[in-house]
């Protein structure tokens, strides 16, 4: 069993979804940790534990970042931390991995599956096992509370209900 713990200064947990229709706003989670159990070489069958400090949320704009922290959707005050916890690692093909697990934002638990393609494993600078992985999946911000939305004169809306996630992580093996 290797424990492989997500290096956050090598990793990024991010974020996009469309904004009036017409454009993509990004954003990112600046504090964040998880751990991979991983029974075998390959990661098939890998255990993962991930947290988000919601409150952590930047997307280049304090006004918008302090309202996405609001009750309008994440809620920060009430429920700090995003969680993700996998119930299954499965290779998809070579090199990629279907994780579904659970996803709880805003109170709100619901059974996810993402797409982790994995980019190798080798050795950092200290001499230690690294891996890394793009990671991209999206959900429906409605199906966890994230509701706040207005309706531009063009019938569209300002915030699309889809979330793609745009992450990538690089994980240590614990000595």
């Amino acid at each position: 069993m290797t424990i492989w713990k997500i290096d956050p200064v090598h990793s990024t947990i991010g974020f996009k979804v469309k904004h009036l229709m017409v454009s993509t706003v990004k954003g990112v989670f600046r504090e964040f940790s998880g751990t991979l159990s991983s029974p075998e070489e390959d990661f098939e069958n890998t255990q993962v534990t991930f947290e988000a400090q919601v409150s952590s949320i930047d997307t280049n704009n304090e006004m918008r970042d302090n309202h996405l922290r609001s009750p309008d959707f994440f809620n920060a005050e009430q429920h700090p931390v995003l969680t993700f916890s996998s119930n299954s690692f499965k290779k998809n093909n070579d090199g990629e991995y279907l994780i579904t697990g659970d996803l709880s934002i805003n109170g709100v638990t619901q059974n996810i599956t993402l797409v982790a393609e994995s980019e190798g494993v080798g050795t950092n600078m200290e001499g230690t096992k690294i891996a890394g992985f793009d990671i991209t999946g999206k959900i429906n911000r409605q199906d966890f509370g994230l509701k706040w939305n207005a309706t531009l004169e063009t019938g569209g809306v300002v915030v699309s209900d889809e979330v793609n996630f745009d992450i990538h992580i690089e994980i240590v093996a614990s000595a």
